[in-house]
């Protein structure tokens, strides 16, 4: 098990969650693919997506719907600011994750948080768990808190 994995177990036990982190037989890079391997909607998958404020230059986790993209026409009225994608080097070296794994919890930094409304639609959501390969399953309200993001309506 990866350092990345471990930080993720170590950030749920410190939040006081019960999750187990499952390592699937092929990588979910994207949506669709882990969507497939744990047999569920694509609406349940939580990509943990990292932008960067234009105007700030602070880090965003914007924990988005599998079945979404992000509407970053509609960013500076969600988000305070426009957004662009950050940095892979920087997203590494400031949350500890490398672009395809980064979870919903467990960063290096302390990182302000939005989660789309959509998620809210089920009951069990299915977060990366530190590498591609990796998720963990969680409730929507659970990893709300566990986050402490702030929620906003995609679309």
């Amino acid at each position: 098990m990866g350092k990345s994995v471990k930080r993720v177990e170590q950030a749920a036990l410190a939040a006081g969650l019960e999750i187990d982190i499952i390592t699937l037989s092929d990588s979910a890079h994207t949506a669709k693919d882990a969507a497939e391997a744990l047999e569920c909607d694509v609406g349940q998958i939580v990509k943990s997506l990292l932008f960067e404020g234009q105007s700030t230059g602070a880090l965003k986790l914007v924990l988005v719907s599998g079945a979404h993209a992000l509407d970053l026409g509609r960013a500076s009225e969600q988000f305070g600011e426009p957004l662009g994608r950050a940095d892979p080097k920087r997203v590494r070296s400031e949350t500890g994750f490398a672009i395809g794994g980064v979870a919903p919890i467990g960063h290096l930094c302390d990182i302000d948080t939005y989660m789309d409304d959509a998620l809210f639609q089920h009951t069990t959501v299915w977060g990366a768990g530190g590498a591609p390969e990796t998720v963990f399953a969680i409730s929507p309200d659970t990893l709300l808190a566990a986050t402490q993001a702030k929620r906003f309506t995609n679309g």
